[in-house]
This record gives C-alpha cells, structure tokens and sequence, in this order.
C-alpha cells in the first residue's frame, strides 16, 4: 500500500485518526516538510558548545559541578572585592597623582563584582521555580510568570516578595536582586577626593632687627645738621595730612605691603619678632580747664613760627586751657575776645582755635612741655609724644563753649610678636604680642649754639635705641637686641616736625578753616587747605595712629635693613579618602548571596528521582516538554535532565513558531510511537 499524501494543515479533517489503521505494519506516516530542508549542516558554534558544557554539569551526580558556573562567578566577585580593598589600602590618604589608574581599575572591579553576584542569584531563584512547582500542591499558573520575571529584574523581584510574602527562600533571592541594583551606588560612596594644602616648597616674609638706613649727612658751618628720614616720610605725610595710604586691591583682598614671597596660594610662617613702631593713646579730657585769661597768643593763624614766641602779642580769650592756673597756660580751643597785632603777626577779633595738636618734645624746639610726656613717661625712645585736643563739631562748636575731644598719643619703637599667612592672593597678620623698652628716660642733650656762621640750637641723643627680647621660639635667638641708631632716632623724629605743632584756625563762623602746619620753624606762617584733616572729630585719631604705626612697620620691613625669614608654601592637592562604612553594604550581599546559594543548592541536592532536574533559568523544560513524547525521549538522556542532546539530536532539530499554529518541528521524523490525533489536534509536525 502507498503512504499516504501530505495533507495541508488547514485540510486536515477528523478522519485522520482512521487513516492510521489502513496502513499496514511496514508503513508510516509521511514526515512533516522540513525547515531545515534548504539549510546545511552546520557543526555547533561557540555558545551552543558552552551551554552543551553547562547542560552536561548540571545533569552531573556531584553538587558542586552542577552550581560550578555560580560557585565560579561568586568566587569572581569576591576576589573582586579582594581586590578592591588592597586598591583602597594603598590609595587611602594618598594623593590622586600617586597612582591615577587606580581608582579607574577600582570602578571597574566594582563593576565585575556587582555584575558576578547576579548570575548566582539569577540561576539559584531559576531553580527555585521548578521547585515550586514540584510540590505536593499545584500552584497558580501565574506563579511561573512571576518567578521567571524575578529572575530577570527587579520588577518581578517585588512581585515575587508580594506573592510569597517573604516566607520563601525565593523571597531572600528577591530581596537580593533588588538590593543588588544599589550595590554601584554604595561603591561610587566609598572613595572620596576632598582637598587638601600639600607642602610645596619654601616661602618667605620680610622682619627687621636693626634699622639702620643709608642717610645723607648735610654739613652747615662745620655743623651737622639733622635730615629727616625721607623714606620715613614718604609714608607720613599721608597720614599727617590725610588719611593715609590705601591698600592695594590683589586678588581676592589687598595685597601685602612688604616683601613677601609665595610660589603658590597659600603660605604660612612661624611665628617671628621684627623691630616696629606702636602707638597708644589716652584721653587728657580732665586736664582741659574753660576759662578766658589774658595770655600769649601763639596759635593765631598769620603769626611767625614759635621760635619767635618772644615777639608774639598778649590778647584775651576764652575756651579750653591746658595748666589753666599756670603762669604759662596753653588755649588748646577756644576763640580771641581782642584784636592783637605785633612784629610777629596780628588777628582779629572772634578768631576761632578749632584744634591744636601740641608736640611735647621737638628737635626745634629747645624746651620739653611736660617734661615731655604725660601718661606715657615710661616708655623710653619715643619718636612723638604728642597732645591733639579739636572741636566736635567745628567752629560753631566753639563758639558755644563745647567739650573739646582731647588725647594724648604716643609712637615709640617696639617689638612685634607677629603671626602671618597669606592665602589666595590675600595677606593678613596677627599681632600677637609687642615690647616697649620701658628702661628709663630718653637721653637728650641740648645746647644753644650761636656763632657767626649758625644761630641754632645744638641737638644731642647720646644713646643708641635698643629694645632686649627674652623670647624663644624658632626665628628668633635669646636675648636679641633690636633697635636702631641715635642718628637714626633723630632724624626720624624729625619727619614728625612737620605736623606738630599745629593748628586750625577760622577768622570767624563762616570763614573756612586753614590748617598751619611746621610751626616750629622759623620764618613766616605755612597754612595749607587739606580736604581731609585726621586730628578733628569724628574722626578716630587712636585709630588713625594705628594705622600710621602700622605702615611705618610695614615701611621698616621694606627697607634695605630687612631679614627674609623662611615659611612654608602650600599647594592644594586632591587625595584619596577611603569610607569604608559604605562597604558594608556590598559585602552584605556578598555574603547573603552566598547563603542564599548554598541554601539552594542544599534544597535542591536531590537531582533525580522525586526532584525536578537541575534546570535554573533554562527555557527548554517548558519547550521540550510541550513537545511529542517521542521526540522528548529522543532529546533527553535522563529523566532529570535535557542536557543529553546530541549533534544528531539538538543540533539537526529546527522548530519555528507559527502565531495561529503553535510550534513547527522539523529535521526530526515522526516516531512510529506518536499519539494518535483527533481532530483538533495539530497536524504531525506541530505541536
């Protein structure tokens, strides 16, 4: 008998099973048509042979072998791990310049070892699913779907929590799949780059010990005479005149106003001494007496200097006296009741004394005014001593009998004790300390010198200006000496000749005031219009004098006569700082995901028998197992098992997926065992 013809699927009809028994014993139905027909023969590629290899372990009797590949990628990451930690050992606190590859080696490790721990935990909830199944009560269809989305992501991971409301061992493989996605995010928080100031090199800052600067000597008659320091005085004539000098914007503040030497943005410097000036001030307020007395008139604005003070006219006033009960009283504010006129000068009546600055000691003249100090007797060496006494609120002040505003300040040479540092372009010190020699008087020697060639005053000061420091510390010895020349004092006692005395003076209420300035000089009166004037309130005088004393330290540390003392530069530097809390987490899962696979595979040790086989996330039970009997007895080796494919088997068989028909078997003829078919069933070669 002839085999039967092919017969179309959408012709094949309810007799088909009935066909079967015309057919004798030698016969058989024809094969389906073959998709592999037009194809050749191919041997397996690379991947079909490494899950061939995987297929083979898992159908293995012996555990370990059948977890290998997890047992394997666990091991990965943990030495990963391993790895990861030496890296951060030998980074920690190290500059990032030390080794840059190591923390792009560190984020790669990271990466693998996060990446390694998926597949245990992906392949062991695979199997876990099986096992699920394979219990004593049937389960929900939906349940397959759940656990297959769980092995892949964590979406199914949280279903999969909700479904066996964490009293599984697949809710530990769940948990760990979600926490697995933040395991990158806890190894980015371990590695830190903050910055920090890395020794550069050296640095350096200017101090002085003994000030002796290069001077002139100008001879008159044989005489020498006394030349003010003009670096001296470059400086103070801003004060004296105005508000001094103004810091010089540099970067992000002002810049230093002494030598200084920084290669980078931040330098530092021990703490050192250098030679400088100080100033102090104290209010003389209730030595001031109001009253009005016929005296001298020395501050009238048009007079001649105060060496001709014999000549100067008697007159009336009234205002604020210094020694107002002395034969020699002193108006330092107030106004002239009577006109007065003499060879030296003469004013009007009503003429106004806005203020008075009054020098104690002077190189011109030959008196000392309150044996030249009056608080600050003390303090040897003084380079002014000086009594500034002004209105408070300019000529109608006076006028009115107003207070005065009265002190009495000093500028004495002295040590500084001084802590400096200089940082992104902006320099600043601290004084820490200062020492004022207070040893005695000064020692002045005064002569009147008349001859035919001079007709002065002949001025001695007989000692050198020293100040003794007793303190240790590294840039500076014991018992260093600082100070300066007697020649030096002088002429820099000279310079403040110029402003005190002084005086500012108006002819009366609405007349604007005129500042007489270097009234210790002979010859006729010097007044000068300054638009700022120190010394009148509201202006603070102790704090300008600060500020002068400031600028003349700074001034001395400039000068030829200046030490450059060592500091030290800094560089900003990023470096490595290790967090290692934010490891935990990682070796947290690491370990869980451990247990979670030993658990496993200690519930699924039995492999054969009542078990399902070792099939983890593989597709092909639920494949195969839809297929004919025959051709599942053809494509496993075991019952446990579909690993035992072989080149004739797996290798040849094809299969395609039709939308309406369902799976297309080809490459494989039908077993004589097959099912017979009933009439919804699909035609031979489908499934």
């Amino acid at each position: 008998m002839s085999s039967l013809p092919r017969i179309p699927p959408r012709t094949w009809d309810s007799e088909a099973p009935n066909r079967r028994e015309a057919l004798g014993e030698n016969e058989t139905l024809p094969p389906p048509p073959s998709y592999g027909d037009s194809k050749k023969e191919k041997s397996l590629d690379i991947t079909q042979k490494l899950e061939r290899k995987l297929a083979q372990l898992n159908a293995s009797e012996n555990a370990f072998k059948r977890w290998f590949f997890e047992l394997v990628s666990w091991a990965v990451s943990a030495i990963c791990m391993g790895a990861i930690i030496g890296i951060l050992l030998y980074l920690n606190n190290k500059s990032l310049t030390k080794w840059p590859l190591g923390l792009t080696i560190n984020t790669v490790l990271s990466k693998v070892a996060s990446a390694a721990l998926i597949l245990p935990t992906s392949e062991a909830l695979g199997q876990l699913k099986w096992n699920w199944f394979h219990g004593k009560d049937s389960k929900e269809m939906w349940d397959f779907e759940i656990f297959d989305k769980a092995s892949r992501g964590a979406w199914g991971s949280v279903l999969l929590l909700f479904r066996t409301k964490g009293r599984s061992l697949a809710a530990l493989g769940a948990i760990l799949t979600l926490l697995l996605i933040a395991n990158d995010t806890f190894f980015q928080q371990v590695v830190d780059l903050p910055e920090r100031w890395n020794i550069e090199g050296n640095s350096s800052i200017a101090k002085v010990v003994w000030y002796e600067p290069e001077t002139t000597v100008e001879i008159r008659g044989g005489v020498p005479m006394v030349q003010q320091d003009t670096t001296l005085w470059t400086v103070v004539q801003n004060f004296l005149y105005g508000n001094g000098s103004r810091p010089v914007p540099f970067g992000n503040g002002t810049g230093p106003e002494i030598p200084v030497s920084c290669p980078t943005s931040n330098c530092t410097w021990p703490t050192y001494e250098t030679l400088g000036v100080c100033s102090r001030c104290a209010d003389i307020s209730p030595l001031l007496t109001f009253t009005c007395r016929t005296t001298t008139t020395d501050w009238i604005g048009n007079l001649t200097g105060l060496p001709d003070r014999a000549n100067y006219p008697n007159g009336t006033m009234c205002g604020y006296f210094i020694n107002a009960t002395s034969e020699l009283p002193v108006l330092m504010t107030g106004y002239s009741t009577t006109a007065v006129e003499s060879s030296a000068g003469a004013g009007q009546a009503g003429e106004a004394l806005l203020m008075r600055t009054m020098s104690l000691m002077n190189t011109h003249l030959p008196e000392l005014a309150f044996d030249g100090s009056i608080h600050f007797s003390h303090i040897r060496s003084p380079l002014i001593d000086v009594l500034i006494v002004a209105a408070p609120n300019g000529s109608a002040s006076v006028y009115r009998n107003e207070t005065p505003v009265a002190q009495e300040c000093v500028l004495s040479w002295c040590v500084k004790q001084i802590k400096s540092s200089y940082y992104w372009g902006t320099y600043q010190e601290e004084v820490i300390d200062t020492l004022i020699n207070t040893t005695g008087r000064y020692r002045w020697k005064y002569e009147r010198l008349d001859s035919a060639a001079v007709n002065g005053s002949l001025i001695y000061y007989t000692e050198n200006v020293t100040i003794h420091s007793a303190t240790e510390h590294e840039n500076s010895q014991p018992n260093s000496v600082y100070g300066t020349l007697n020649d030096t004092q002088l002429n820099a006692m000279a310079v403040f000749d110029y402003a005190f005395p002084s005086f500012l003076t108006a002819d009366d209420l609405t007349s604007k005031p005129s500042f007489r300035y270097r009234a210790s000089f002979k010859g006729l009166p010097r007044t000068r219009n300054i638009k700022f004037n120190p010394w009148i309130p509201p202006n603070n005088v102790t704090r300008h004098m600060e500020r002068l004393s400031t600028a003349l330290t700074n001034m001395l540390r400039s000068s030829e006569s200046a030490d450059m003392i060592t500091g030290t530069a800094y560089s900003v530097e990023t470096y490595v700082r290790v967090q290692w809390a934010w490891l935990i987490f990682p070796f947290a899962l690491l370990t869980l995901s451990l247990v979670f696979l030993v658990a496993t595979m200690i519930k699924t040790r039995g492999a054969a028998g009542e078990n399902p086989g070792v099939w983890k996330t593989s597709a092909m039970p639920t494949l195969i197992y839809s297929l004919p009997k025959d051709m599942q007895r053809q494509l496993s080796s075991s019952s446990t098992t579909f690993s035992g494919t072989s080149s004739g088997g797996a290798k040849n068989l094809r299969i395609r997926l039709h939308p309406k028909r369902g799976w297309r078997v080809s490459g494989h003829p039908c077993s004589p065992d097959s099912p017979i078919l009933r009439s919804n069933q699909a035609p031979p070669g489908w499934i």
